[in-house]
């Protein structure tokens, strides 16, 4: 059985959550902005944040990693590689917030690993690349999915869902773009 023919890896990236820059309660700018007395009064644990963060930091530099591999195999047409490019800045934003949160909240951002183990081998095509990408959107779904109800400040909860809706618009586009339907059914898994 091949990589793109696998089940999404839902578990991989399972506790993938974040900000987005563009809706942010109160609470999430006081920590961004470095007013940390005032985002401890909405409570929660901080180190259980922190660790759920820093796992959604490591996904989005793994992201970030996957769509230069794309961007750099030659595989995608213009308007592909700049879709893909895109996706890949929105990945960067989250990867900047959360890094700045993890300090805010006392924490040391995770780092991005020197590699990724990608299915490289098996990219050969557009439609391949498309694939893996929209496999990686898939599982970023169900992370956040996941992941939303287990912060201890519920701030942060909000802003994971934020940031499941950007992702869950990457992976419509993405089937969108292999000429699958794009909202394949009522409700996200």
């Amino acid at each position: 059985m091949s990589f793109l023919q696998m089940p999404h890896p839902a578990a991989a990236r399972r506790r993938f959550l974040g900000q987005s820059g563009l809706i942010l309660s109160g609470t999430a700018v006081a920590l961004l902005a470095g007013r940390d007395a005032l985002a401890a009064q909405a409570g929660g644990s901080a180190a259980q944040d922190v660790q759920i963060l820093n796992t959604a930091l490591g996904a989005e530099l793994e992201a970030i990693a996957a769509y230069q591999l794309g961007a750099e195999s030659k595989l995608l047409q213009k308007p592909v590689l700049d879709l893909a490019l895109s996706f890949q800045g929105h990945h960067k934003e989250h990867a900047d917030v959360l890094a700045k949160t993890v300090e805010k909240l006392g924490g040391k951002p995770v780092a991005a690993k020197a590699s990724y183990n990608f299915p490289v081998d098996q990219l050969k095509s557009q439609a391949d690349v498309l694939r893996f990408a929209a496999r990686l959107e898939q599982g970023a779904v169900s992370a956040y999915l996941g992941a939303v109800p287990l912060f201890g400040n519920r701030d942060l909860s909000k802003a994971a869902a934020s940031i499941l809706g950007d992702e869950a618009m990457h992976w419509a586009v993405l089937r969108q773009a292999l000429g699958e339907v794009a909202v394949p059914s009522a409700f996200v898994s």
